[in-house]
C-alpha cells in the first residue's frame, strides 16, 4: 500500500458513497486508475466492505456494548466461529491483559442484547465475562 492507497482510504473513509470520478478528481487521477486501485485493495482484504450505518433520525438508536470474555486455554478458535453466528456481535478482537477478547455488540433492544449477552455466556470455552453498556457517544470519529 502506498501513499495514495492511504490517500484514498480516507476519502473513503470520511464517505465511502463518494462516486469513483469524485475520488479521481481530488486525488489528481484518471477515474479507472482509481477503480482499479479500489478493486486491487477489495481483493486483498484492506477493503472488507462497505456497510449502513444509520443517523439519529432513523428512528430507536441501536444498543450498543463492550463485551470483555475469559476463554479458557486454547479456545479462542471454537468461541470465534460460535460468535460469528450471532448477529449482534459487530466486531471481535483478541487482546492481551485482563481478558482474552473484546467484543462489539449492537441490539435494537435491551430484550435482544440480554438474550444475545446469555448466549455469549453460554458458550463453550467461555470463562466469564464482564459487559459494558454503551449510554452515550461523546466522541465518534466513525461518522
Amino acid at each position: 500500500m502506498d501513499e495514495t492507497d492511504a490517500a484514498l482510504l480516507r476519502l473513503l473513509s470520511e464517505n465511502a458513497r463518494t462516486p469513483v470520478a469524485t475520488l479521481a478528481r481530488r486525488l489528481g487521477l484518471a477515474r479507472s486508475t482509481v477503480q482499479a486501485r479500489i478493486d486491487r485493495l477489495e481483493a486483498r482484504g484492506v477493503i472488507a466492505g462497505y456497510a449502513l450505518r444509520l443517523g439519529e433520525g432513523a428512528g430507536r438508536e441501536a444498543i450498543r456494548a463492550t463485551v470483555l470474555l475469559t476463554l479458557e486455554p486454547r479456545a479462542t478458535p471454537a468461541v470465534l466461529a460460535r460468535l460469528k453466528a450471532l448477529a449482534e456481535v459487530e466486531a471481535a478482537h483478541t487482546a492481551s491483559g485482563r481478558f482474552d477478547m473484546i467484543l462489539g455488540l449492537v441490539a435494537g433492544s435491551t430484550a435482544a442484547l440480554d438474550r444475545a449477552l446469555d448466549r455469549i455466556g453460554e458458550l463453550d470455552g467461555v470463562r466469564g465475562s464482564e459487559s459494558l453498556i454503551h449510554l452515550s457517544s461523546r466522541i465518534d470519529r466513525r461518522a
